[in-house]
Parts: structure tokens; sequence; C-alpha cells
């Protein structure tokens, strides 16, 4: 393998490759000018359905089956086509990642990015999904939120995406994906959800990373970490996709048959027969 020696400054001068490289920039802001769309709802989510941005789909869909006013417009932000540097958006969310909600309940509207910010916004709002232990729920949740960079940008990245694949960073991934994923095992061993016996906004941040993970439809990557070892954390994992808010929460602001590209009333969903 060819040794790279950094220069004494890193200058951008070349695309970095992989899947992603013509959204990767080193500096922030707008790239054009491109305005939100606003629906009839009070809360405009502006996302797309990676497991981040399914964080919040589900929740809000959890929060309507729980019988709460939640409704929502979720409006798709395509990544791939840069939709999340249009002016529009940045102002909503400064570091352009998905996603993004605008809260228009009170007399000011509210701006809410990061996922586990909005998971808590809709959740201390709606007094739901918090358990009865708030301490053991925000350690996990920031457990999830300081993790997961690991199994995406860290594994995701060199096991998937990158251009050319390289050992030591697949090994040095892989080994703190599995860790990880132990964590989680030994945990759920003796829980029945991550903060104790309640189902909460920690087990709706943390499913769609770890619990795609081990249904092995994450990066094609399942046979090679060995998923099926988890036991705990595939029963945990199982007892959430059952769920119909769930279910429905995972197809948003995706685009193809049985997804929902758009969506803006429960009545979406009556063609997809979930």
């Amino acid at each position: 393998m060819t040794t790279y020696t950094p220069p004494k400054v890193w200058t951008w001068d070349k695309e970095s490759g992989g899947k992603w490289a013509s959204q990767n920039r080193p500096i922030a802001g707008p790239t054009h000018d491109a305005d939100l769309p606003r629906g009839d709802h009070l809360y405009q989510l502006h996302s797309m359905g990676t497991p981040n941005g399914q964080k919040v789909t589900i929740l809000f869909e959890e929060l309507l089956a729980a019988g709460f006013d939640a409704e929502y417009d979720a409006w798709m932000i395509d990544i791939t086509e840069g939709s999340q540097f249009g002016s529009g958006f940045v102002e909503v969310n400064p570091n352009s990642k998905i996603p993004a909600l605008l809260d228009y309940t009170g007399d000011t509207p509210v701006r809410v990015f990061e996922s586990a910010a909005i998971l808590m916004h809709l959740a201390e709002r709606y007094g739901a999904f918090l358990g009865n232990n708030h301490t053991e729920l925000l350690s996990w949740l920031f457990w999830l939120q300081g993790s997961a960079p690991y199994l995406g940008g860290g594994f995701g990245h060199f096991y998937a995406y990158a251009p050319e694949k390289f050992e030591y960073p697949i090994d040095r991934f892989a080994m703190e994906t599995k860790r990880q994923l132990d964590v989680l095992d030994r945990h759920l061993a003796d829980h029945q959800f991550l903060a104790g016996d309640d189902y909460t906004i920690a087990d709706i941040a943390t499913f769609p990373w770890y619990g795609r993970m081990v249904f092995g439809k994450a990066y094609d990557a399942g046979e090679f970490l060995s998923v099926h070892e988890y036991d705990h954390v595939i029963r945990w994992a199982n007892e959430i996709a059952a769920r119909p808010a769930v279910k429905r929460g995972q197809i948003v602001n995706l685009k193809g048959e049985g997804k929902l590209e758009e969506r803006h009333a429960a009545s979406d969903f009556d063609a997809l027969n979930l």
C-alpha cells in the first residue's frame, strides 16, 4: 500500500472520491437560492429517509398513533442532488444536514436542527416517549449520537462508499461497529428497551441505525460483521420494527415503490397497504 505523507498545509484541490464526493466541500453556507415549501400543518419537516431522517418521522407517527395533535408535512430534501445546500434549508440548518424542522405552533416560528434535538423538542412538548428514567434516556440518546458516526461515516464509508478498499480503515471501523453492537447486546440482555421498561426516543433514535444493521440491511455487511451473533439486539429490533408507526415512519421522504417521497396526511399511507 502506498504511504501517504500529509502536506504541511491541506488544500482542497481535488474531490475526495466515493459515492458522496460531489456533496463534500470544506466550507459551509448555501450554494444556490431555493425557498422551502410550506404545507398546511404547524410542523414542517424537511428531510430524507436516511437513518437520521427516520428518527423524526417515526416519532411523528408514534405521536399521532398515541392520539396527539402532531400532524406534520414532510418535504423531501434530496441530499444526493445537493438540496441541503439551498438557501432556505441553510437558514433552518446552517450545518446543511437533514433533518430540519420548522415549528409554527407558537407566535414565532422556531427552527430545530440535529435529529436528537428535534426528538427532545417534540417529546418534551407532548410529554411522551420520555420514559421514567430521564438520566438513562439521555445517556443512551447521546450514546447514539456519538456512536452512529463511527458506523455510518466510518465503517459504512470505507466498506461501501469509498472509491478504493483499504484494509486498515475497514478493520478499524468494523472493530468499533462490533464493539458498539456488543455494548447494546449486553445492555439489552437485561432490559427490554434502552432506558428500561419503557419505549422512548432513545430507542427511536437508535433503531434506524442498529436495527437496520442487525437485520443485514446496512451496507450489505451483515455477513461480514456476523450480525446474527447479537441475539438481544435482534430481539429488541424485531419488537420495534413490528410497531405500525415505525413501519410508516421508515418509508417517509424516500423515492421508489412503496415509499412516500412527501407526506402531508395520514391518508397518504392508505394506498401502500402497510
